[in-house]
């Protein structure tokens, strides 16, 4: 089957790559010339682990192909994904559309013989309605059918959520369409993932809804913490109990300094404003967007009251600054809030970032780039773990406390424990819902 994907963003790019692992014949376009043209030559423009070996591996058997040319990578295909981004709009929080209307109307153009117009983008609901009669006005004789089709990716195991599905989300109108969309994801739907068919309605608000309630799970898991800081619990010990749990699960009851990324805030702030033109306010998610901006400042307080509150001329190194591991995404990280501010209360920031520099560069002015953790600890004032790739997971901590200018470290995802750096000959230490432990000034 020929498949076009519209868009080489995270994605688009993402799912043309897993589409030609099927076996399907896949052509994604951008109107980037040099961004196709450097994935033309294997260079994969994210970093997302085994993406490159997977690519490479289909556009050799001849399944995947990158072009600038939307009218002939859609002429013959049997189903057109929109992959383009929608950030939120600037002032109301609310998805911007543009590019997915852009895209309908010079997809419209170029249809010939029946397709399914597949919406993969996160949209609001009744966008794909809009997407038909886009298309429809554009092209009044196009045979076609509109289809939504979420994604449900984590950066950093994006690949494994592709192949190992925990399910399938496809909204339609017509048994033709479901019959094409059936024949797309056959392979997996051969090996027993669920694939669930709904209206196209539905299929929206399940990609909303499935974000904000694990967005929730997270800000509950931290107001938590921040309780048990002043009652004496433990936090990791309460997530695990409540974790055990069979209704609630233990995913996403991590406390730390908040959740980021290129969905969660995007679609928690999309969904309020959803709420609002239907007249019903999402409260819930409102308070959740309004507690997770509090639970980052509540970091840089943790850090400036572990340093007696003066940070002026002191060097603090910050380990990850993505906001995630396994991933270069540095979209609303929580680093673009804590490091900015350590920096503006006078500290000098030494930042480690296995994949993070490339964003970081621009995003976070000001700072010293190392890449060794222990060279970015030598003679520092305090040192931050802000994301817990797996290089900051098995530190040397002796090692380290011993460079330091003063041995203290805010462990802000609760990698340690206050026994290690206690052992290790920290002076002072802090994490997240757990007691911390310090000299007396």
């Amino acid at each position: 089957m020929k498949i076009a994907m519209i868009g080489t963003g995270y994605v688009g790019l993402v799912s043309g790559v897993c589409f030609s692992d099927f076996g399907h014949d896949v052509i994604c376009v951008d109107r980037d010339a040099a961004k196709i043209a450097r994935l033309r030559q294997g260079q994969v423009p994210i970093y997302e682990p085994g993406l490159d070996d997977l690519m490479a591996r289909n556009v050799e058997a001849g399944r995947l192909s990158f072009s600038t040319d939307l009218a002939a990578a859609v002429d013959g295909a049997s189903a057109v994904f929109i992959a383009v981004g929608t950030p939120s709009r600037r002032g109301d929080g609310h998805a911007d559309l543009t590019y997915v209307m852009a895209a309908a109307e010079e997809i419209a153009t170029a249809l010939a013989g029946y397709t399914v117009v597949v919406t993969k983008s996160t949209v609001p609901v009744g966008t794909n309605r809009k997407v038909r009669q886009v298309i429809a006005k554009a092209n009044p004789d196009a045979e076609f059918d509109v289809a939504s089709n979420p994604e449900f990716l984590r950066e950093g195991a994006a690949i494994d959520d592709f192949m190992r599905p925990d399910r399938i989300v496809v909204g339609t109108q017509n048994e033709r369409a479901t019959e094409v969309m059936n024949d797309i994801y056959r392979p997996l739907y051969l090996r027993d993932f669920p694939i669930l068919t709904t209206d196209l309605e539905s299929a929206e608000m399940i990609k909303y809804a499935a974000n904000a309630f694990l967005a929730t799970k997270i800000t509950f898991i931290n107001e938590i913490a921040a309780l048990c800081e002043r009652t004496g619990a433990n936090v990791k010990l309460v997530s695990q109990g409540m974790g055990l749990d069979g209704r609630i699960g233990n995913k996403f009851l991590h406390a730390g300094p908040g959740f980021g990324g290129s969905c969660f805030p995007k679609d928690t702030r999309a969904l309020t404003r959803i709420g609002q033109e239907f007249g019903v306010p999402m409260q819930i998610t409102e308070t959740v967007i309004k507690v997770n901006e509090e639970a980052r400042r509540r970091m840089v307080d943790k850090v400036m009251d572990m340093l007696d509150g003066q940070v002026t001329g002191k060097t603090i190194a910050v380990l990850g600054v993505t906001f995630k591991p396994n991933t270069d995404d540095m979209r609303e990280a929580p680093s673009l809030t804590v490091v900015p501010a350590l920096i503006g209360a006078g500290a000098k920031v030494r930042v480690v970032d296995p994949q993070g520099r490339r964003e970081g560069i621009d995003l976070l002015p000001g700072v010293q780039w190392f890449d060794d953790v222990y060279k970015a600890a030598r003679q520092a004032d305090a040192v931050v773990i802000l994301t817990e790739w797996n290089e900051f997971r098995a530190l040397d901590l002796s090692r380290m406390a011993k460079q330091m200018a003063f041995p203290a470290l805010a462990d802000l995802r609760n990698i340690y424990s206050a026994q290690d750096a206690e052992r290790a000959g920290f002076a002072r230490y802090v994490s997240v819902g757990r007691a911390d432990y310090g000299d007396t000034p």
